[in-house]
């Protein structure tokens, strides 16, 4: 009723969540083309003065955009497939198949949800330090620098994630029972349910999830600190996008590093520009607004 007699309220509060959704970006778009010591000045100019690619120069001359984007793009990679993978059948598993202790399974791994990630850093980093007969290790986990070395640092901790898992089941709640018992009567074994049926009928909410996921570790800053430390040849770009940031003088490489993130961003732009339709199609499914 409050819709149907004030419509433009409704267009207002959406208007204004757009707004200031938007303009941090268009913020950083900007502040990319300001020159040395426009940004942070006081009045604030939301325009620069005049528009200059030279930070992005700079920026391309400073990082090692070409091994950064490798590092980015192959963990990124690693990790959506490997959730996608692990959610699709973890939650078909939970949903559909009966067996001892599904239930005590399902509520462990809700309970892996309500702990906070940087509670496990220390633990993941000195796990992969000494891992069994990688990096120079013995069959201990001694003498050597583990996992530690290479891009799979970046990808172990995320191989498998609780919220997935969580949302694939409980949309697989609603796929019909009949339908995998009449498979079952034709001869189909599981794994041809979850390939031919489960996974046909999850793509929207799997879409939903993979840009999440992809998301998430695309801009995963935290732990990338940690493992290049260790191996400064593992380095993401959000580390070294950072370490554009003079603290001496921010005013100066400010519009530098905003040149950077913009850069970091459009991968990210691209992807959800192409599955848009499915993106809000899986959250509408899925139950996830």
């Amino acid at each position: 009723m409050n819709r149907r007699r004030f419509p433009w309220l409704s267009y207002a509060v959406v208007a204004t969540g757009a707004v200031l959704t938007v303009v941090p970006f268009a913020d950083m778009v900007m502040t990319s083309f300001k020159g040395a010591g426009e940004a942070g000045t006081l009045p604030y100019r939301f325009l620069p003065q005049a528009f200059d690619l030279s930070n992005y120069r700079a920026a391309m001359a400073q990082l090692n955009l070409p091994v950064l984007f490798r590092n980015s793009a192959v963990a990124t990679a690693v990790i959506t497939a490997s959730v996608l993978l692990t959610s699709s059948l973890a939650g078909y598993a939970l949903a559909k198949l009966r067996f001892p202790g599904r239930h005590f399974l399902f509520r462990f791994v809700l309970s892996t949800m309500m702990f906070p990630p940087f509670l496990f850093l220390v633990p993941h980093f000195l796990i992969l330090v000494h891992w069994p007969l990688a990096g120079g290790n013995d069959l201990l986990g001694r003498g050597g620098a583990g996992l530690t070395t290479g891009v799979v640092a970046l990808t172990v901790p995320f191989l498998v994630n609780g919220f997935g898992i969580f949302l694939t089941r409980q949309f697989l709640l609603s796929v019909p029972d009949e339908v995998l018992e009449a498979a079952r009567v034709d001869g189909a074994g599981e794994f041809t349910l979850w390939w031919r049926i489960v996974v046909p009928q999850t793509r929207p909410v799997l879409v939903t999830l993979g840009l999440l996921t992809f998301v998430d570790a695309w801009n995963e800053y935290i732990w990338a600190l940690l493992v290049s430390t260790a191996n400064p040849d593992v380095m993401t770009l959000p580390v070294g996008i950072q370490l554009l940031q003079d603290h001496v003088d921010p005013a100066r490489t400010m519009p530098v590093v905003m040149a950077g993130l913009v850069l970091s961003v459009l991968p990210v732009l691209v992807l959800f520009l192409l599955l848009q339709k499915h993106y809000v199609r899986g959250v509408m499914l899925s139950g996830l607004k």
